[in-house]
């Protein structure tokens, strides 16, 4: 397997099976199967039928694990689907140096437009977003930088990986036209609200052709809801990418502040993963291209 991070680690099933029979005996006797790789952070594992171990491979993701643990058996029951809340927390060992979860195993596939009609894609995720926002707050935590944050916090880190991104691809010109129209957007200045943060569609789950759940919670918070919009752009299906804005209730001001959030991750993207991952990058490539057209 290629790997992604300078700082990744390599994650035995033997290590996993370690760790599982010395913290959660009750389920020692489960077979461990690791699965393909289907993002850049996590390296999963099935645990019998009905449970997945999720183990960090690098030190950024890792610290979302206690928020996961600690947040979303509180914020499931007001979503209307399935938040696979973790069922135990693991601790470091066996020379493993993270935290770990375990959560229930959720039947479906990633959407793709072939198994998920663009309206149905549009108004599920619309309304799933809209639930997020009515979540209580609860006293969670507020974003204070990076996604959900206000945008100039993020700043640095555009103008950044602006500069080291492929003249030959992308504008840089262009690129800072989209940033700086975000963040000349109306600020949001209402109550924090609950986010997701991250909803492509490696993140989503469809059964029978319907939104079946919404998992990989490690960049949720609470903050300014248009981070949601960065769904708008990237693998979205163009057909869905307008009906999804209107069933998310946001204004245009928050359409232009999500332009900034979906273009933060994507510039980065686009060069850090010129190498280690030609679809990562790829994706990044594509988002960027589709945010740029949408300034005209």
């Amino acid at each position: 397997m290629t790997r992604m991070h300078d700082d990744e680690i390599t994650i035995t099933d033997e290590t996993v099976r370690r760790l599982v029979a010395d913290q959660l005996p009750e389920w020692a006797g489960l077979p461990v199967r690791r699965l393909p790789p289907v993002g850049t952070d996590n390296q999963l594992f099935r645990l019998g039928d009905e449970l997945l171990v999720r183990m960090p491979r690098i030190p950024g993701p890792a610290e979302g694990v206690a928020f996961e643990h600690a947040w979303l058996p509180r914020i499931a029951p007001h979503l209307p689907v399935v938040v696979p809340a973790p069922l135990a927390l693991g601790e470091p060992g066996h020379e493993y140096p993270f935290a770990w979860t375990v959560v229930p195993w959720v039947e479906g596939s990633t959407p793709t437009p072939a198994t998920f009609d663009p309206e149905e894609w549009a108004a599920s995720l619309g309304a799933f977003v809209r639930a997020c926002r009515d979540v209580p707050g609860m006293d969670g935590p507020v974003a204070t930088d990076g996604r959900g944050a206000p945008l100039a916090s993020m700043d640095e880190w555009v103008r950044r990986w602006t500069a080291r991104a492929d003249p030959a691809e992308v504008s840089h010109a262009a690129v800072l036209a989209v940033w700086e129209d975000a963040l000349a957007a109306p600020a949001y200045d209402g109550e924090p609200r609950w986010f997701h943060g991250d909803l492509h569609e490696g993140n989503l789950l469809v059964r029978d052709g319907r939104l079946a759940a919404v998992i990989d919670w490690g960049c949720a918070g609470r903050g300014d809801p248009a981070i949601e919009l960065n769904a708008m752009w990237g693998d979205l299906p163009r057909a869905a990418a307008e009906p999804y804005r209107e069933a998310t209730g946001l204004d245009e001001a928050a359409y232009r502040r999500g332009r900034g959030f979906a273009l933060a991750p994507a510039i980065s993207g686009f060069t850090y993963y010129r190498e280690t991952s030609p679809r990562m990058s790829g994706l990044g490539l594509r988002t960027v291209r589709q945010l740029v057209a949408s300034l005209d």
